[in-house]
């Protein structure tokens, strides 16, 4: 999870501080899944928490919040990129109020997706209770800051969705309730059908610049590699397939939400390239680097643990290992 964070944060930067919404933003506000969850599975009776150690080891005081991360998750970096503040606060973290969630606020619910049947699996937040949770949130800001701040926190703020992984993963795999009723191409349509809904309901209630994070390569995830027994344990092209042709679909319904819309400014963060580009060349991301210093220090500490000083062996192959690393970076 801990690459996930980084890279979906790295997403978010890339895409929506270059863009027009980078004007001006008061308040980040999120919806989705365990990618962008900041606690708010901490508060449902669902087994799908991570508010337990090793979760949070790097967060401020190395406490575990409910992220499924070690630290903070894209939004807390992208409302620090923006200058509003350091972490978004869960909707319904009992140590938050209104003054906290004016700026940003998180109904992300770790395990959901577009789907309901989806959120049914673990006893998650769905989808549509998230919106639900906003129009309540919407009512208690205008009676914390008036009606007009509010309208206008509303409309300048920016919203990002970032979920979808789940309905494959978590649903459509495996169970058979909607294999039977839909082929994976309209699976996807469904899921679609969804998610513009959602976008002209956040329209409707005044969300103007919004962000929707598509799919990672989804059949390269660790669960899906290791039990492609079958591929050799390698990425389930399959999977990997549905998220491109549900990427290229959510990009044709944004361009037609764009237009039909007039003041929405919504754009699609391409989580599949990148995240695909550092597992086909981790190289030039620096983890060949970190993946060899690993295995020096594992060799160095094995050397002194079984023999003492290390035998020869040990020592010429850290010397090889030494030699790469000051060679090639």
């Amino acid at each position: 999870m801990t690459l996930t964070c980084l890279l979906l944060f790295l997403i978010h930067i890339v895409v929506v501080k270059n863009s027009e919404t980078s004007n001006n933003v008061p308040a980040v506000i999120v919806f989705g899944d365990s990618s962008v969850d900041s606690g708010n599975n901490n508060a449902i009776a669902t087994v799908l928490k991570s508010n337990f150690k090793p979760y949070g080891r790097d967060f401020e005081g190395g406490r575990p919040t409910g992220r499924f991360c070690n630290g903070r998750v894209p939004p807390d970096f992208l409302a620090e990129a923006f200058g509003v503040k350091s972490t978004i606060p869960a909707y319904l973290d009992p140590a938050y109020t209104i003054q906290d969630f004016a700026t940003g606020v998180c109904f992300a619910s770790a395990g959901t997706g577009y789907d309901n049947a989806t959120s049914a699996v673990l006893n998650v937040i769905p989808l549509w209770k998230e919106l639900e949770f906003y129009k309540e949130y919407q009512t208690r800001l205008r009676s914390h800051v008036g009606v007009e701040k509010a309208n206008e926190i509303i409309s300048e703020a920016l919203y990002l969705m970032s979920l979808g992984t789940n309905d494959f993963l978590e649903n459509y795999y495996v169970f058979p309730t909607r294999r039977i009723h839909f082929t994976v191409s309209q699976y996807q349509d469904f899921l679609l059908s969804i998610a513009e809904n959602f976008v002209r309901e956040l329209y409707a209630l005044g969300a103007r610049k919004l962000s929707i994070t598509g799919l990672i390569p989804i059949g390269c995830l660790p669960l899906e590699r290791a039990t492609n027994i079958l591929g050799d344990h390698g990425c389930n092209e399959e999977y990997n397939n549905v998220a491109l042709t549900f990427n290229a679909k959510l990009e044709n319904v944004i361009a037609k939400l764009n237009r039909e819309l007039p003041q929405l400014k919504a754009l699609s963060a391409n989580a599949y390239s990148i995240v695909n580009d550092i597992i086909t060349r981790p190289s030039a991301y620096g983890m060949c680097y970190l993946l060899l210093l690993s295995l020096l220090v594992f060799l160095f500490l094995s050397g002194m643990h079984e023999h003492g000083d290390g035998d020869d062996d040990y020592g010429v192959l850290c010397s090889v290992l030494l030699f790469f690393l000051s060679s090639s970076y």
